[in-house]
């Protein structure tokens, strides 16, 4: 769930006190705190900026999904697919809170493909989106706080790719 976490679980596991390699890694990720929670909050404040400018990305690049018979035609199923966007950008913000992709991946794509393939909803849509909220995420933030931010978004977008 965090580094921290994650670090105490496995040295116990072990039955060991955490190595001073591991102390170091979890020194820099202490570190990075104010950091993570900077990044967190500009997210968050703009997480409406975020979301109309992802919608007006993906849609603009593809019409079809909001042309009728679109998984976003009509406005209760556009708001439902904004509605997912909201929920992948605060998952993205969980996972820099944590330090991990844990939680993004407990909760956000674990079963999502399958939910997804049962509405109809085309995956390489899915992941265009993400793609473009990572895009419209990326822009708000600072060099660091993009490499912050970046593997988040990064492992959302590839856990929803199709494998080959």
């Amino acid at each position: 769930m965090s580094v921290v976490r994650d670090l105490i679980l496995q040295a116990d596991d072990d039955l060991r006190y955490p190595t001073n390699g591991e102390l170091h890694s979890m020194v820099d990720y202490l570190a990075e705190g104010a950091n993570r929670l900077a990044v967190v909050k500009i997210l968050t404040d703009n997480e409406k900026k975020i979301i109309a400018q992802s919608a007006q990305a993906l849609f603009t690049a593809r019409p079809e999904f909001v042309a009728p018979g679109g998984n976003a035609f009509g406005q209760k199923q556009r708001a439902q697919c904004l509605r997912d966007y909201s929920w992948y950008l605060r998952l993205a913000t969980y996972g820099v809170l944590a330090g991990s992709t844990e939680m993004i991946q407990e909760i956000g794509l674990i079963g999502a493909r399958e939910m997804y393939n049962s509405l109809g909803v085309p995956m390489s849509g899915m992941v265009d989106a993400m793609k473009a909220m990572k895009n419209s995420s990326m822009v708000l933030l600072s060099e660091s706080e993009q490499r912050l931010a970046a593997p988040y978004f990064d492992f959302l977008i590839q856990g929803l790719q199709t494998p080959n």
